[in-house]
């Protein structure tokens, strides 16, 4: 499958609008313009409303999620986490550690606005610190999964090279939060996210949850520089545009909703500014999403292997027994499990599409530029998102059970 260049659209140095820009100056400048206002103050109402979970109809659907043991790497994490712990000063404990069940977990977006006053900002810290939270990712992810977190942020310091702002848009321009205390058996997490990249992890002893997992790049691979050769999302565009082309015209015409991600037979307000045809990106937690597209009742034996295989992707940043566990949910969930695809089905299309269950809810989408100038959506500018749906985006829903069983055994903590 051919790459298209990006090259065409790298901005020169003096048209670069965020060239020599410090963080905080550039998200000061944004949010003087008011589409960004209008954007982070929308955020800000959604995340008011108390968390219920991306539904189809409005209605959180119970009994899908329970607490079980899967292989989670407890102690590895717990033990990278508390050597963490161990070197930040008190100031930065206090910026950067906050309860388990803190509203602060459903505060994370992907854009470049420096705008949080809490966590550990990473550019900030020195390199022995950074080191001690990259471990703490390499001890919860599987060795893809912290590859591919490593490569977002590679190719965001390559944009940044590009466009001439690395204090923008850098290795580092990310913002770390611990939530509860790490242990190998109570419930605790972290959160890392700043530019096309979101991870949100709780671990409840051998149990752990990744959601919501946003990942992206512009451009999504790297031809020159320390990162040359980095490229991301060939596997989940490639396996995607094979899924939509192995299916029947009748399946198609249940599947494809447009013919094209600018379609104008979209339904008006169906593309977004920033998310474009995203739905369940940032803040989006309590997002009704209706089904749409092919169910897979109707999907033959190979077409199911090939949207599993498709998913399985999406999971690798999970380690071993996790990823397993979360594929089993997914699988006894197939026959509700919808596939539904907008854009082209050629090898140079740019397209959307999404895979939604009970229990997950899995988004691909190309953009326009943002940094680049293409104004168009190309295969270069690449967002993905993993949740679960349900109420289970953070762990939120096995957290509510772990401290149920814990108060009808005599514990006292408070319901979340």
């Amino acid at each position: 499958m051919s790459r298209p260049d990006f090259r065409p659209f790298v901005p020169p140095p003096a048209q670069s609008r965020i060239a020599g820009a410090s963080a905080r100056a550039h998200a000061k400048a944004r949010l003087r313009m008011a589409r960004a206002r209008e954007l982070f103050a929308t955020w800000a109402t959604l995340l008011e409303a108390p968390f219920k979970g991306i539904t189809t109809d409005g209605t959180v659907r119970s009994g899908l999620f329970a607490l079980q043991p899967e292989g989670a790497p407890a102690a590895a994490m717990a033990q990278a986490a508390a050597a963490l712990l161990d070197a930040l000063t008190p100031a930065q404990r206090a910026s950067a550690c906050f309860p388990v069940d803190s509203h602060l977990w459903r505060c994370w977006q992907n854009t470049e606005l420096w705008v949080e006053r809490h966590g550990l900002r990473l550019d900030a810290e020195p390199p022995a610190l950074r080191d001690r939270v990259m471990a703490v990712l390499a001890a919860s992810l599987s060795a893809k999964g912290y590859e591919i977190s490593r490569s977002v942020m590679h190719l965001n310091r390559f944009l940044g090279d590009l466009v001439g702002a690395p204090h923008v848009l850098g290795e580092w321009s990310y913002t770390f939060c611990l939530f509860g205390e790490p242990s190998d058996t109570e419930p605790w997490g972290w959160q890392l996210f700043g530019h096309h990249l979101a991870l949100n992890c709780l671990v409840i002893g051998p149990q752990m949850v990744l959601t919501p997992c946003f990942l992206g790049a512009e451009p999504a691979w790297a031809d020159t520089g320390p990162f040359a050769g980095t490229r991301l999302f060939e596997d989940e565009e490639r396996k995607g545009l094979d899924l939509v082309r192995s299916l029947s015209r009748a399946q198609q015409r249940r599947a494809v909703l447009a013919p094209s991600i600018v379609s104008p037979d979209l339904p008006p307000g169906r593309r977004h500014f920033a998310d474009n045809l995203q739905l369940g990106g940032a803040c989006q937690d309590n997002r009704i999403v209706p089904l749409e597209g092919l169910p897979g009742t109707e999907l033959s034996a190979a077409q199911r292997q090939a949207l599993l295989d498709l998913v399985a992707d999406y999971l690798a940043p999970l380690p071993a027994g996790p990823h397993a566990a979360r594929m089993a949910q997914v699988e006894r969930h197939l026959a509700a499990t919808h596939f539904c695809w907008i854009g082209g089905l050629a090898d140079t299309s740019t397209f959307y599409y999404r895979i939604q269950s009970p229990v997950i809810f899995i988004e691909f989408d190309h953009h326009a530029g943002v940094f680049l100038t293409n104004e168009e959506p190309a295969r270069f500018h690449v967002h993905t998102i993993v949740r679960t749906p349900n109420g289970n985006d953070y762990g939120f829903d096995l957290l509510r059970r772990h401290y149920a069983e814990a108060h009808r055994s005599g514990g006292d903590r408070a319901h979340p």
